[in-house]
C-alpha cells in the first residue's frame, strides 16, 4: 500500500467563471430602475459576439443599478439568460 504525502494547503484561485468573465465598456443612456433595465451605448461585447450599438439590457440583480446615473462611463458584463441580454456586473469606469 502506497502512502501519499499529506496536503497541507491548496493554492488560492478564483472560480473559473471569474477568470473568464469578459468585461465590456459603455455609457449609460437611460436607467429604468422600476423594471430593472438599463440602456447602454456600448462597444463590442465579445462573449455575445455583438458589435457596438445602443440597446436595453435587463439587470440582475436590480440593485446593480444603485448609484449609477445617465452619462456614467461603465464597464460591465452581459450574458444571454433565457433569451434576454442581461447585465450581471457593472461598475463606473475609473
Amino acid at each position: 500500500m502506497a502512502i501519499s504525502a499529506p496536503i497541507y494547503a491548496e493554492p488560492v484561485t478564483q472560480p473559473a467563471a471569474a477568470q473568464t468573465r469578459a468585461m465590456s465598456e459603455g455609457v449609460v443612456r437611460k436607467i429604468d430602475a422600476a423594471n430593472g433595465k438599463i440602456t447602454l451605448r456600448h462597444g463590442p461585447i465579445a462573449n455575445l459576439d455583438m458589435p457596438p450599438m445602443s440597446m436595453v439590457f435587463r439587470v440582475q440583480p436590480p440593485e446593480l443599478l444603485d448609484g449609477l446615473k445617465v452619462g456614467d462611463r461603465v464597464t460591465f458584463h452581459a450574458e444571454d439568460i433565457d433569451g434576454a441580454y442581461t447585465v450581471t456586473a457593472i461598475q463606473v469606469a475609473p
